[in-house]
């Protein structure tokens, strides 16, 4: 009697959903806009494949064309971020008073939620006139490179922040906070005055303030900051209206006290060249 050796068993196929997953997982803050060879070779799907869910997926909103033929992130996926429990009650409550402070300030204003070791804003409100940045709608960067991502690490457990010093922090400019103990520093300083204050830390030319977002239980859980170009204002003069719309959105999203370390004058700290340094003196 012949005894068949039994069949190796055949590695699961990917499903469709999974398929579709794979070519929206391979948009990211550095590869923002793709062709259709760079999302198949990233993706591993073949180029019919993907040819044939990028369809798909741009007839539903999820995918959008450019005239180049690079392919982005479409607007259905943005409004359904919004939807999110994190980010669309957040932003919900939080845009009247993002409005404000717009008005106030006639800067780029910027609600970020922590995901991970990143930040994502669920609110950008861009300005006439002022320094362009790389910020948008469910845009996602390092929490060491922008000013609500400092506010948001510099509010963290103490163990989250270690494991965030201890990876790979990219350096985007020269002056991105990228030693480990340049941001201990800095994160001490944010954390005491309540207030985080950077020059081009991701853009050349623009100078971020940020501060916190309380919620129930008086925990920090958003950060709200202004963007302008460098040398248009003090940072300071900033801090008052990025002060008066922390207390508002906190206080409606429940916080016990809404004052959180805004109330008192700020400590200068700046993110220069790669290294947190407090000024000695007045301006």
């Amino acid at each position: 009697m012949t005894v068949l050796a039994p069949k190796s068993p055949q590695p699961d196929r990917p499903t469709s959903a999974q398929r579709l997953l794979a070519i929206l997982g391979v948009f990211d803050t550095e590869n923002m806009a793709l062709s259709l060879s760079e999302i198949s070779r990233r993706s591993g799907l073949t180029l019919s494949t993907t040819h044939r869910l990028i369809n798909e997926l741009r007839c539903w909103g999820a995918l959008s064309r450019h005239s180049d033929g690079k392919y982005s992130i479409g607007l259905r996926i943005l409004e359904l971020g919004t939807l999110a429990p994190q980010g669309g009650q957040l932003r919900e409550i939080a845009l009247p008073f993002l409005h404000d402070l717009q008005h106030a300030t006639r800067g780029n204003i910027h609600l970020g939620v922590p995901e991970g070791h990143d930040v994502i804003y669920v609110e950008s409100l861009r300005a006439r006139d002022t320094v362009p940045v790389p910020s948008r709608l469910g845009g996602r960067w390092p929490m060491h490179a922008t000013g609500t991502g400092l506010v948001l690490l510099a509010h963290s457990a103490q163990e989250f922040q270690e494991e965030v010093l201890a990876s790979k922090l990219r350096r985007y400019t020269a002056n991105t906070l990228t030693d480990p103990d340049a941001l201990r520093h800095f994160l001490a300083g944010v954390r005491k005055s309540g207030v985080a204050i950077v020059e081009g830390q991701l853009t050349l030319g623009a100078m971020a303030v940020a501060v916190p977002i309380r919620g129930p239980h008086n925990r920090v859980v958003a950060a709200v900051g202004i963007t302008v170009p460098s040398g248009s204002t003090s940072p300071h003069s900033l801090v008052p209206a990025l002060a008066a719309a922390s207390r508002s959105i906190s206080r409606a999203l429940g916080a016990p006290s809404a004052e959180g370390g805004t109330a008192r004058p700020p400590l200068r700290w700046r993110a220069r060249a790669g290294l947190a340094t407090r000024p000695s003196g007045p301006r």
